[in-house]
């Protein structure tokens, strides 16, 4: 992947770190000391935006303070940004002003510095165990990366964010990081650049255009056959390859191909066998021809007079160290990864099973984080892997297969390593995207199931399409290169080189059946405009979600969640169903720094069950990884939220054995099977399953609505749990179903309606479609009269009333069920793929939610907790290093949970207003 000289500029350029990088600047030969001076006045906070200026935080936890951060508008330097941020600073006498040894600010303490000059007299360089380290963050990056520059050195771009730690940091920055996130301390305001692109190719955002990159490609062939050098005449025939690679992939058969494939053939023993015939072949170049061949229905076994893997086959080496063998299993004359998994991958592609201990070799690559070194190392020296590398190893090594642990491992490195942005950086530690880096590890995430990771990567890719149609190396560059591009049109095609052919496939005969799902029966609203109305922006809240009711800033996270709901059913908003659920699965912040998860208390003493539940159906509608939702394994989470007792009063988190930990309702028992159940967990749900089956009233078939019963029968309780028995295999529950499905349309109004806690309920109704849709045939005359009812109580602006009587107007909640309701899907086979789809970038005209990874404690307005240095921000205090305001936090929270149960008999009355909400 990497050339012998691009390794050496990497190497270089690591060598440039050392323990002191990150404090140490370019020092002024005449200043022999200097002491602290007056800072600047910062700008104000919110004067910093995602394109204007930068933000610096300094953490003085280890003096009993906390994070202060400041503003400029136009730094110069990192140490200018500190400085005109209104930090005062000093350096020592022997380095100058440079090296930062105290730091102050008037937000703490009066503006005392620190160290004190009794813990620390800046004479001369602090020791490594008690220095500020130098911490920088790109927009969009959401981790902290040791400043490889000097503050004097560093040039902040806007948007930027730097911080400054006291205590020990290692060599590069390994440990001492901040305890805070760059998301922590951004400004708010202004338009996030990893949001909206502002050029690029003329096509959706999102998607590259594969023919505008193929139209680059062939103007870069001399002849139309062949790429060469600037200035030479001379074929380069590894660019050759890639530009074969490129149009077979945007286009398929063609002319233009034909004519390079031919000229690759033609110069098959220039490029692969330039030690002549009889000898063994450059391994690379002849597995890159094999894979020519292979791609476009050619012979790799008689391709320009060669049997290519005949001989890569016979030319493998059984030892090591040697001449052009590094170790046993290296193909003879190969020294990068990347060229031995090119020679595995043509053997396979040419139905030639690979020796052993190739495959092995590629296995050794493998490094302990579960990268892979393009370097061909031998045993014991040091691995160092790159996302680039890996993302060819792992698709070479899945295809060869009995590698699944550690192809598992190194598809982890790579969520690991793509940066928030989408892109994966050129190496480890590396905060710049890479295009091939970001192209490769796409190709390899979608061929191994991550196709969240792989979209975001592609995402990224179109925003560094230039206007020609190529792409640059590395991020914002503006030249195109054929190295660069071509995987990037692999990427932007949805194949790889494991799977690229220019071959048509076979017509699939036509279903000899017709579908099995029909349209629900009669009139029914305008689902149409029911989207509208529920994706509207003063609805949905920067179109990811609805916020509470009577709230300005807190998200009704279980609200959003039933949008999304109706969003995947209906399928006439795509977009916005993906931008919904983008933001919950990437621990996406409300207003008040909320997520998903601080509704769900996944993973917390006070774990909800049915909340769990909920948000693991909407994962698996979309086709997402419920063991991966929002940073948290749901599926695991629900297994350890059955109940196998109930427990003793006053804990009210079981209420009996079976039950799901504080599922109040026979919505959430519901869910929680349901999600169960979808994951092939039947087994774990069984004691679930049995508790749900056993509060149906067995005379008249209906359900309660609250857990533990209180003797109510409830249309629309009674129809989730007729959803939820019904995905349960075999016909253990079929007559339990068939008695629910024949009490709901008993319930039914002469107008159509069906009774809830409001009156002629519109959430009623529209459960009860999807309720008694599970025997569509049998009570299609009920569904009608349901669907009819719903569109009478649909207003001009496409929303609906709460209930037939009582006040007008749209209501959200009651639109998301009535929506989602109207169309008969069961929660329990509801699916919608996001494939092709692409999330709507973030408005720019008020204060936005951000994406941030789980786990961190406040969001992109600051939050609570920061300190500005023109004044206390909205929520006061400072951010303290102990973390004792998150257990506070935390402590209210349980203390709702649990006085929250009391509420809920009351919350019943509300149950129109709920729509089973959880």
């Amino acid at each position: 992947m990497r050339t012998a000289q691009q390794h050496d500029r990497r190497a270089a350029g690591r060598r440039l770190l050392s323990l002191f990088s990150a404090a140490a600047v370019t020092f002024a030969a005449s200043v022999a000391f200097v002491t602290g001076a007056a800072p600047a006045a910062a700008d104000p906070i919110e004067k910093c935006t995602s394109t204007v200026g930068a933000i610096v935080a300094v953490d003085f936890g280890p003096f009993g303070g906390g994070v202060v951060r400041g503003c400029d508008t136009t730094p110069t330097t990192g140490y200018e940004l500190l400085r005109d941020g209104g930090f005062t600073t000093e350096g020592t006498q022997h380095d100058g002003p440079g090296f930062i040894c105290r730091i102050g600010n008037s937000a703490f303490n009066a503006g005392k510095q620190y160290p004190t000059p009794a813990k620390e007299a800046c004479v001369l360089t602090p020791q490594a165990n008690a220095y500020w380290s130098y911490w920088i963050a790109s927009p969009g990056q959401a981790s902290w990366s040791y400043s490889p520059l000097g503050a004097m050195s560093r040039t902040p771009k806007a948007g930027d964010v730097d911080a400054w730690v006291f205590g020990a940091t290692s060599v590069g920055g390994a440990t001492g990081r901040p305890t805070f996130t760059p998301d922590d301390v951004r400004a708010k305001g202004g338009t996030d650049p990893t949001e909206t692109p502002t050029d690029g190719p003329g096509v959706p955002v999102g998607k590259i255009d594969v023919p505008a990159a193929a139209r680059w490609v062939t103007q870069q062939l001399h002849d139309g056959s062949h790429v060469v050098d600037e200035g030479s005449e001379t074929p380069n025939y590894f660019l050759t390859t890639e530009a074969a690679y490129a149009l077979a992939a945007a286009g398929g058969k063609s002319p233009t191909l034909d004519k390079v494939v031919a000229r690759l053939a033609a110069g098959t023993g220039e490029y692969a066998y330039a030690a002549g015939p009889k000898e063994a072949p450059d391994a690379n170049a002849a597995a890159r021809l094999a894979l020519v061949a292979a791609i476009t229905e050619g012979d790799p076994r008689d391709f320009g007079g060669h049997d290519l893997l005949g001989d890569l086959k016979k030319n493998v080496c059984p030892s090591g160290p040697a001449p052009g063998c590094t170790t046993k299993g290296d193909f003879a004359g190969v020294s990068y990864g990347d060229g031995q998994a090119l020679a595995v991958l043509a053997l396979l592609r040419g139905g030639v099973v690979p020796p052993a201990d190739t495959v092995t070799r590629l296995t050794q690559l493998v490094c302990e984080d579960g990268s892979v070194t393009s370097i061909l190392i031998g045993p014991g020296e040091n691995c160092d892997g790159d996302p680039m590398t890996t993302g060819l190893v792992a698709l070479v090594l899945d295809e060869a297969g009995g590698n699944d642990a550690t192809v598992a491992k190194s598809v982890a490195y790579l969520k690991k390593a793509q940066l928030r942005s989408g892109a994966f950086p050129a190496f480890n530690g590396s905060t710049v995207g890479s295009v091939p880096a970001t192209a490769y590890a796409a190709q390899a995430l979608r061929a191994l199931g991550q196709v969240r990771a792989a979209d975001t990567a592609v995402w990224w890719l179109s925003r560094e399409q230039l206007a020609d149609g190529g792409f640059g190396f590395d991020e914002g560059a503006e030249e195109a290169g054929l190295y660069a591009t071509a995987p990037a049109v692999l990427a932007g095609s949805g194949t790889d080189l494991v799977t690229l052919t220019t071959k048509v496939p076979e017509p699939t005969k036509p279903p000899t059946t017709p579908p099995t799902t029909t349209p629900p029966p009669g009139e029914g609203p305008d689902l149409k405009k029911g989207v509208a109305y529920i994706t509207s922006p003063a609805n949905l809240r920067q179109g990811r979600f609805y916020l509470a009711d009577g709230s300005t800033t807190r998200a009704d996270f279980g609200l959003t969640i039933d949008g999304a709901f109706a969003l995947a059913a209906t399928g006439h908003d795509n977009n916005a169903l993906r931008t919904v659920v983008d933001f919950l699965d990437r621990g996406g912040r409300d207003f008040e720094a909320r997520t998903v998860h601080d509704w769900t208390n996944a993973g917390s003493a006070h774990a909800m069950g049915g909340s769990m539940g909920k948000a693991a159906v909407l994962a698996q509608v979309v086709e997402r990884d419920p063991r991966d939702f929002g940073g948290k394994d749901l599926i695991a989470g629900l297994a350890d939220a059955v109940c196998t007792a109930k427990s003793p009063l006053p804990d009210r988190s079981c209420t009996d054995k079976g039950a799901y930990t504080y599922a109040m309702s026979v919505f959430g028992q519901s869910l929680g099977v349901i999600a169960q159940v979808r994951a092939g967990q039947t087994k774990a749900a069984e004691a679930p399953i049995g508790y749900l089956a056993g509060l149906q009233h067995p005379s008249s078939g209906a359900w309660p609505s609250l857990i533990p019963p209180t003797g109510d029968a409830d249309v629309d309780s009674t129809a989730m749990a007729a959803m939820a028995l019904d995905l349960v295999p075999g016909d253990a529950h079929a007559a339990a179903v068939d008695k629910a499905l024949a009490w709901i349309a008993s319930r039914q109004l002469k107008g159509g309606g069906f009774p809830g806690a409001s009156g002629t309920s519109v959430n009623s109704a529209a459960l009860a479609v999807q309720g008694l849709s599970l025997d569509a045939e049998k009570y299609g005359e009920q569904i009608a009269k349901a669907r009819k009812f719903l569109a009478s109580q649909q207003n001009a602006d496409g929303g609906f009333n709460v209930a037939e009587k009582g006040q007008r107007g749209s209501n959200v909640r009651a639109s998301t069920q009535a929506v989602g309701g109207a169309t008969g899907l069961s929660f329990g086979v509801l699916t919608r793929s996001l494939d092709g789809t692409t999330p709507n970038p973030l408005p720019s005209s008020s204060t936005a939610p951000v994406i941030i990874t789980p786990g961190d404690s406040t969001g992109s307005t600051g939050g609570p907790g920061i300190v500005n240095t023109d004044g206390p921000s909205g929520g006061g205090g400072s951010l303290a290093s102990t973390g004792g305001q998150a257990l506070g936090l935390a402590g209210a929270a349980a203390a709702l949970v649990l006085a929250g149960w009391g509420a809920v008999v009351a919350a019943r009355h509300r149950r129109t207003a709920m729509g089973g909400d959880l």
